[in-house]
């Protein structure tokens, strides 16, 4: 395993921002770390990183403990952090050249990382000259200078205009096939675009963790009906298998079913037992972004 975070907790003073998690990422795996804020996500990537500790618990980076040996651990991680740090008055060239003094890697490898995240047009340039997106991609260069085996990159698009979206989530899949990739977003088109598997926490605890194609199979089905009378909830709790009902507007129902079987059937049977009739019927499929808020509720 590239990472394993084992019953990690973190307090601030009384405080739980983290309630005992776990969950391991092999190598080869693009995984979305996603939550609401305020839920632990920058927490847990700090202390994955070695910059804070864990109140309890430990984790693992390529088979090194990052609690005990955090600068070796540090070696094998590349990490964006949700704010960017830059010496803004440095060129861009420089400030990298700057950060493979620290790595102590090959300064030959600046150009080719310059070219990889799209900086040639803005090389010459000092870093306060560039605008949000470039900064980004500056520190997304820090973080893959040193041939990292893993990535952490916290909110690594912010900042990004459409065009320079796709160009870095092409290259964090090109990554991905051979380094372990962690990165949080609150973006879900962008998780659905690159990640293999989705890990959610909220307050602190994890709430998912599940192959992409797994997570998008595990959503209810949904059902809009409006009959032709008005009825009570106590009624429409009485629908086999039904995960949750709610009256949007005057006879319309919105019905979530905890299946994927196909339940019209099921609600026109509903209607003709108890004397309704269906003046309209509609499904609906949960998108991953209402998947998310269904998950942090």
């Amino acid at each position: 395993m590239s990472i394993e975070v084992k019953n990690i907790s973190k307090f601030y003073g009384t405080q739980k921002a983290l309630d005992s998690i776990s969950f391991s990422i092999k190598k080869g795996e693009i995984v979305g770390f996603l939550g609401p804020n305020g839920a632990g996500k920058s927490t847990t990537m700090k202390i994955l990183n070695g910059f804070i500790s864990a109140s309890e618990g430990e984790v693992i980076v390529n088979d090194i403990n990052v609690a005990k040996n955090p600068i070796e651990a540090q070696r094998n991680i590349g990490y964006l952090p949700e704010h960017n740090p830059l010496y803004l008055d440095m060129y861009v060239r420089e400030y990298l050249n700057f950060c493979a003094s620290i790595h102590k890697v090959d300064k030959s490898n600046i150009e080719s990382i310059i070219e990889k995240v799209g900086l040639i047009s803005e090389a010459h340039k000092k870093i306060k000259q560039l605008s949000k997106g470039y900064r980004q991609r500056v520190g997304l260069a820090a973080a893959m200078l040193h041939n990292p085996e893993v990535l952490i990159l916290d909110e690594p698009t912010t900042g990004l205009d459409p065009n320079q979206l796709v160009e870095i989530r092409n290259l964090i899949k090109e990554v991905g096939k051979d380094k372990t990739v962690l990165f949080s977003t609150h973006i879900m088109q962008e998780v659905e675009a690159v990640c293999d598997r989705v890990i959610v926490i909220n307050k602190g605890g994890i709430v998912a963790d599940k192959q992409l194609n797994q997570l998008k199979g595990a959503q209810s089905q949904i059902i809009e009906v409006e009959f032709d009378l008005r009825i009570e909830q106590q009624l429409i709790d009485k629908l086999s298998q039904l995960k949750s009902a709610e009256n949007i507007f005057d006879n319309t129902w919105e019905l979530a079913f905890s299946t994927n079987d196909d339940m019209r059937s099921k609600v026109f049977d509903f209607a003709q037992k108890n004397g309704l009739k269906i003046l309209q019927l509609n499904t609906k499929n949960k998108n991953l972004e209402s998947l998310f808020r269904e998950l942090t509720s």
